[in-house]
């Protein structure tokens, strides 16, 4: 029987990775990728050239049994997202599900997070919190907002740069204009910055300057 590894990978600066997880990515059988061509970069610069295969959200429903066979078969593989934990917001679950019900070993290694950095240099509490990642783009949205209007806990959002002022918009309206917002954009790259304020002086930020890159939104909960 094999085992599967899930390897966190630099959420941007390529020396954010670990010592243990280079091993594995050199050592294991196969690695499955999000983006070969993104992932591609990274095995490049740390000289590794074990063999990658995709594996992404559009079509993990379909290659998950064909990976479990070759676990099965004794095989060591390592999954990588293109930036972070997999199953985070990535692809991941399905084939960790997989594995457990198929008694196969798991191993998920510590490393990067873009949610753990943002959180934590927000200044908001973060003895407790919530994960939210993304929000429903369309259906849901609205009955979703509504209900963490009332979560009196810190909580944690993903999103893209072209839908930030909109969501900015939509927590200024459902949470309260003065609610503490903290955006951090761009998380270990060059133009890392953080910026923080109540929710309408972070959207009239943001308004003024579009934003680029990746997006990690700390919003303090209900008093």
């Amino acid at each position: 029987m094999g085992k599967l590894y899930l390897v966190p990978t630099p959420i941007g600066n390529l020396e954010d990775i670990t010592y243990r997880a280079l091993k594995v990515l050199k050592e294991v059988d196969l690695i499955l990728a999000e983006d070969t061509r993104t992932s591609g970069k990274l095995l490049h610069h740390y000289e590794i050239s074990t063999p990658m295969q995709s594996h992404h959200m559009h079509n993990e429903h379909k290659t998950v049994d064909g990976i479990i066979r070759k676990l099965q078969a004794g095989d060591t593989i390592a999954l990588i997202s293109d930036a972070g934990t997999p199953a985070i917001s990535d692809p991941g679950f399905l084939l960790t599900r997989a594995c457990v019900e198929s008694n196969i070993e798991v191993d998920c290694l510590p490393g990067a997070t873009a949610f753990v950095p943002a959180l934590v240099n927000s200044g908001l509490p973060n003895d407790k919190f919530v994960f939210e990642g993304f929000l429903p783009v369309k259906k849901g949205r609205q009955t979703r907002l509504k209900l963490l209007a009332e979560e009196t806990r810190t909580i944690i959002f993903y999103e893209s740069p072209h839908k930030l002022v909109k969501t900015l918009g939509h927590f200024a309206e459902y949470f309260g204009a003065d609610r503490p917002v903290s955006v951090s954009r761009e998380l270990t790259k060059m133009f890392e910055e953080t910026v923080r304020g109540t929710a309408t002086e972070v959207l009239e930020h943001y308004t003024n300057k579009p934003p680029k890159g990746e997006i990690v939104i700390i919003v303090g909960g209900k008093k």
